[in-house]
């Protein structure tokens, strides 16, 4: 029977398994969405997918804050990656990588708020 303590390290890392979702699904998007002729592109999205993966695979593991702001620049470097590295006409590609890399923003940024107010019960 799960515990209260199984429910709180679950909840506490699910944003870290979302990144781990999200990794991978950035790394098979050239293959799903049909871009991976585009070099740039696809490799982009391979080099993030796995990166990504790897720093939340090591939260999930053994959480430590610096790889969620490593998730976090991570991810703001997908989002921005199309219009800087020169793949913003792949309109497949910038869809995803503006998508994930949003993802990954958003659910890095929702664990480091968490992480720094944590509820605590008061007294009464």
């Amino acid at each position: 029977m799960a515990g209260l303590n199984d429910y709180t390290t679950l909840n506490r890392h699910f944003q870290d398994y979302a990144n781990l979702v999200l990794g991978v699904l950035l790394f098979l998007s050239p293959w799903a969405l049909g871009y991976a002729n585009t070099e740039m592109a696809a490799r982009t999205a391979w080099i993030g997918g796995i990166v990504i993966a790897i720093l939340a695979l090591a939260a999930i593991v053994n959480f430590a804050e610096w790889e969620e702001w490593l998730t976090l620049l991570m991810g703001a470097a997908v989002l921005v990656s199309p219009y800087l590295l020169g793949f913003s006409d792949v309109r497949n590609a910038v869809a995803a990588h503006n998508v994930i890399g949003l993802l990954v923003v958003l659910a890095s940024g929702w664990e480091l708020w968490t992480v720094h107010h944590r509820h605590t019960p008061s007294m009464r």
